[in-house]
């Protein structure tokens, strides 16, 4: 994997001395390790080790890179000495753990992406490399000020008990700006100290006792224990029923991973809405994990950075970039709501988090639990190939029962105009308010309605940039393509044929949704939630506060409340669509569907009332809603796993897909051409397209997709590999291949 970098610079050092080689992988989409020489006089020359972070020279810049082994010896395959260029330090951070590079290696072979791509991810605070400065903070120390407003009234109010707090949290506290805090210093009111520079990290109590568990509970709870303790890799999927009580299980484990010392990474498919298992996690351990995710600040994320890097955070629970966070000696892997489609991702080096969760797992030979209420086909399949093991949690917690399904037929009960609620629905959304409980409907659209049009001339508003309509957010009174963010004020007249007053919203959205609700249920107290009304971690954790406290009795929401919460008063849930996903080509429809609508369902009736779940279909007689209604979930996986095994679909069979794109489209289908042509042409590889994507115009480039199928059995990230590198493609075109694809478009 080495190459060598060289210079046409004159030597660096003495040639005639003898110069240690180096090879030092680059966060660049290189396709290996770059050599440099590490000169003998260079102060601290022999502490350089493999793992070391270290400043090298790249052209006429400076690039952080990762040692990554030893220079090539052999003088017919080493470059010159008088043209390799020396590193320029080392930095001063905790090296990157070996089993971490090896993964990144294993992670670029499978993907197909570029190595110093792969370990990009790793490396995704450059600052958290250089010790931390120390943090100014500020206490109250001094007399008051003559002078009191509101504002210095509830500064002095937030420093009270003697916390020491940096200025932007005192102003963030206290509602005030900082030159409200700057003048309370210039007062003498504050003082100034200094925080560590390091984050502090609460040591979370593994001995503390945690919930009073069922028989099966603890059953189940032994057993992850008993994995953890006996070390060594294994794989277990925790299948357990909405309300089963998984999370207290795998808490177990945790405890078990906390009392060897070792760190721990749970994985969450949508780290905005994890508040209630933050607060489980601390009632069980008495602290709070450190999170990882994309709202994080830049202070907060170098800090949280260093802490897992040196060991100090013990626990840390995050989206799926938590994986390449740099850990020390992990311990366990929990992976929840293991069959969600957001742990794949899309971009850049493309990956699926959980699949690399287990191979992660097995690199580290440490345990990883799967954990689901409706495990993905690929996970049922491993469990059944003994490739995993399987723990069942079949009944609710205590006296709660799941709840009852019911098929709403549309087809007799379409309602009038441009509503969306059927009789039926209304019916019991009276009842269970006027019991004094809780209703959810459920409807995975988010903005105001999917399409624009106008009555005059049948046009259609659509994103110039991509193959897409322009989705209405009545709220903020503005159309905006969901793929690439344009957005723009509704016009008055239509763009086309300058008619005024005839352009109309198509389809309902949550948004829609609430104002028909708004009209049949006036003075009820609701909430819209949606991941554009709901910004962020700590608006997230106060609309779920909310909502379990009983402060608002009617949620409209996205497939963000159908996972993981717990309402005690949620007695209904309403779902608008029930068929919305399984429109479209995805060969895993059917099972995505079922998934959604189960979990969605799951969240009526988990304390003491029974719950019920209505779901609006015109496909009454669809497997899907069959399954959903009878309660025959492993029926319905069975007859999934016969179809796509027939046709040799995953997990029977591979699929890569290429992605062709760029902003000349002639350029691009050539390129689709070419590569068709250059297709492997073997037994058992069956090579489809190249075809206009779906979505044949995405953020301003044009796409083609080609996909190749093969048996479980090959080598696919080589065929595909391979069968790219037969291809000369254009600099202004991009080829993306995606291992496993998720998403078709």
């Amino acid at each position: 994997m080495a190459a060598s970098h060289t210079s046409e610079a004159k030597p660096q050092f003495d040639q005639t001395a003898p110069l240690r080689r180096i090879h030092v992988l680059l966060p660049l989409p290189l396709a290996s390790a770059y050599d440099y020489a590490i000169p003998p006089q260079s102060e601290g020359s022999e502490l350089i080790e493999i793992g070391d972070f270290v400043a090298v020279p790249l052209g006429r810049r400076k690039v952080t890179g990762v040692v990554w082994g030893e220079g090539s010896a052999d003088p017919d395959n080493a470059v010159a000495a008088s043209r390799l260029r020396p590193i320029a330090q080392r930095l001063p951070a905790p090296a990157m753990a070996e089993v971490t590079r090896r993964f990144v290696e294993w992670l670029a072979d499978y993907t197909c992406a570029a190595p110093g791509a792969a370990l990009r991810m790793t490396m995704s605070v450059p600052t958290a490399l250089e010790p931390p400065r120390p943090r100014l903070a500020y206490v109250l120390a001094g007399p008051a000020p003559a002078r009191m407003t509101g504002a210095r009234q509830r500064v002095l109010a937030v420093l009270a008990d003697g916390q020491a707090m940096p200025t932007a949290t005192i102003a963030k506290l206290a509602a005030v700006s900082t030159a409200v805090v700057r003048g309370l210093v210039k007062h003498g009111t504050l003082h100034e100290v200094q925080l560590p520079a390091e984050l502090p990290v609460p040591e979370p109590d593994w001995q503390k006792a945690g919930e009073t568990l069922s028989d099966d509970q603890s059953a189940a709870a032994a057993a992850l224990r008993a994995k953890v303790e006996g070390g060594g890799y294994s794989t277990t999927l925790l299948d357990g029923v909405t309300g089963a009580g998984k999370t207290e299980v795998y808490l177990e484990a945790v405890a078990a991973a906390l009392a060897q010392g070792r760190q721990v990474l749970v994985l969450v498919p949508e780290i905005g809405l994890t508040a209630q298992w933050l607060e489980r996690f601390e009632r069980r351990f008495g602290a709070a994990p450190l999170a990882w995710h994309s709202d994080l600040g830049a202070a907060r994320r170098r800090l949280t950075w260093r802490a897992v890097a040196q060991g100090r955070a013990r626990v840390v629970v995050g989206a799926r970039s938590a994986l390449f966070l740099p850990y020390t000696d992990l311990g366990l892997i929990v992976v929840d709501e293991e069959h969600d489609a957001a742990f794949k991702q899309e971009d850049g080096v493309i990956y699926h988090a959980r699949d690399m969760a287990v191979l992660r797992a097995s690199l580290g030979e440490i345990p990883i639990v799967l954990v689901s209420a409706t495990p993905s086909l690929e996970s049922r399949v491993n469990v059944e190939t003994h490739r995993y093991e399987s723990l069942h949690l079949p009944n609710r917690i205590g006296t709660a029962e799941l709840p009852q399904i019911e098929a709403v037929d549309m087809r007799g009960e379409a309602p009038p105009g441009s509503q969306w609620l059927s009789e039926t629905l209304i019916t019991a959304i009276k009842e269970t308010l006027e019991a004094g409980e809780q209703v959810l409907l459920f409807l995975n659209r988010r903005g105001y309605a999917p399409l624009t049009l106008c009555r005059t001339c049948g046009h259609r508003l659509q994103c110039p940039h991509c193959t897409a309509w322009l989705v209405e957010h009545r709220f903020h009174g503005r159309l905006q393509c969901h793929h690439c963010g344009f957005n723009l004020r509704r016009p008055q007249a239509c763009p086309e044929c300058e008619a005024e007053g005839t352009l109309v919203a198509c389809g309902p959205g949550v948004e829609r949704l609430g104002e028909e609700v708004d009209a049949l249920f006036p003075d009820v107290p609701r909430m819209l939630i949606a991941s554009d009304t709901v910004r962020g971690p700590e608006a997230a954790a106060e609309a779920i506060r909310q909502i379990a406290e009983g402060e608002v009795s009617l949620i409209i929401g996205t497939q963000i409340v159908a996972k993981g919460h717990h309402f005690p008063m949620l007695t209904l849930v309403g779902v608008i669509d029930g068929d919305l996903g399984l429109q479209g080509g995805d060969l895993r429809a059917a099972e995505r569907t079922y998934q959604m609508l189960h979990q969605v369902a799951g969240r009526a009736g988990r304390a003491q009332r029974p719950g019920r779940a209505l779901l609006q279909t015109y496909m009454p007689e669809h497997p899907v809603m069959k399954a959903l209604v009878s309660g025959e979930r492993d029926s319905f996986m069975a007859q999934e796993r016969r179809a796509r095994e027939f046709q040799g679909l995953p997990p029977f069979g591979r699929l890569v897909a290429l992605i062709i794109s760029g902003q000349n489209e002639a350029q691009v289908i050539d390129t689709a051409r070419e590569l068709g042509r250059a297709a492997p042409r073997q037994q058992d590889v069956e090579i489809l397209g190249p075809a206009p994507a779906p979505l044949s115009l995405l953020r301003g480039r044009f796409r083609q997709r080609l996909l190749l199928k093969c048996p479980r059995n090959a080598n696919a990230s080589a065929l595909a590999r391979t069968w790219v590198n037969l291809v000369n493609v254009p600099q202004q075109v991009r080829v993306a291949i995606d291992v496993d694809p998720y998403s078709f478009l």
